[in-house]
């Protein structure tokens, strides 16, 4: 791998959520604010949403990481569950055993009894729902009905949702108008803006070991573009680009590596010959004007990417 080659000390772009590698970005901080605001205050319901690879579940581990001693969390990362799994999987993080002989009325019973335990032992019950945009019709209604669990203080359980926008669309509809009534913070995550894409590669190439930017300007300009600052689709892009530098022996990505890494690449904004000729003219650009500025012109040209 390139690791040795550019100085590194780990891998700076994997896609699996690691909280080591988190950016307080302005989007992710302000989500954070709002779910600690939310908690905080004993709100019932609490809604991220956000695009595709936009960092919904490394907010939701770094939630978890940095959660208080005394909150009692749930974690719930595939939201495919009928009413009575959810409970289940609820009543199992909470401390209770799964039995057969229990019905749907027993377990309910139980959990309530649970929760009250908790809250008498000065615990805070945290449920948190990944993916919650595939939770069934039935199974949004009976976390609705969880919440319901209260006393005369505070709500017995918080859920915070995490889920795609479709999460938006399904609770717009009016049978969910209930539950939609009860979500009193919401957030929406922002794709990353272009000089947002800059400090996300700097900071994450300084968790590796690197105190160099591995991207030319040119290519941190392409790569915010073929990505639509979408930090899973930054990841794809600069690991990409990288191996490519790599392999062509150079000391950073330039435009033409992260060119190719858009093309081989699925849902970024598609490469075009538009793209690349414009590209092209603005490399040209920048030679000719190096060597314009510096005597020694000629050796402006192994610098540029």
């Amino acid at each position: 791998m390139y690791l040795a080659h550019f100085a590194l000390q780990q891998l700076p772009f994997g896609l699996t959520p690691n909280t080591g590698f988190y950016v307080g970005l302005n989007g992710h901080q302000q989500a954070m604010e709002v779910l600690q605001t939310a908690l905080g205050h004993g709100e019932g319901f609490i809604k991220v949403t956000g695009e595709v690879g936009t960092g919904k579940t490394l907010l939701c581990r770094k939630l978890l990481n940095e959660a208080p001693a005394h909150w009692s969390l749930a974690y719930i990362p595939d939201p495919n569950l009928d009413p009575q799994q959810l409970r289940w999987a609820l009543a199992l993080e909470l401390g209770l055993k799964q039995s057969d002989n229990i019905d749907q009325q027993q377990l309910a019973h139980l959990l309530q009894r649970q929760l009250l335990l908790l809250a008498g032992a000065g615990r805070q019950v945290v449920l948190l729902v990944d993916e919650a945009q595939a939770l069934p019709d039935e199974t949004l209604e009976a976390l609705r009905l969880i919440t319901n669990l209260e006393t005369e203080q505070h709500k017995l359980v918080q859920v915070v949702l995490f889920g795609q926008p479709e999460l938006d669309k399904r609770l717009a509809q009016p049978k969910f108008r209930q539950l939609r009534q009860r979500i009193s913070f919401s957030y929406q995550l922002p794709q990353l803006q272009r000089t947002e894409v800059a400090a996300y590669l700097q900071q994450r190439l300084l968790f590796a070991g690197s105190q160099q930017m591995l991207f030319s300007k040119l290519a941190l300009w392409l790569l915010s573009h073929y990505s639509r600052g979408i930090p899973r689709l930054i990841n794809v892009l600069a690991h990409k680009a990288l191996l490519l530098s790599y392999g062509a022996g150079l000391s950073r990505a330039g435009w033409w590596q992260i060119y190719q890494a858009a093309v081989d690449t699925e849902d970024v904004q598609q490469p075009s010959r538009g793209w690349l000729t414009t590209a092209a003219i603005v490399a040209v650009l920048s030679l000719l004007l190096s060597l314009w500025l510096q005597p020694s012109g000629m050796l402006a040209l192994w610098s540029l990417p």
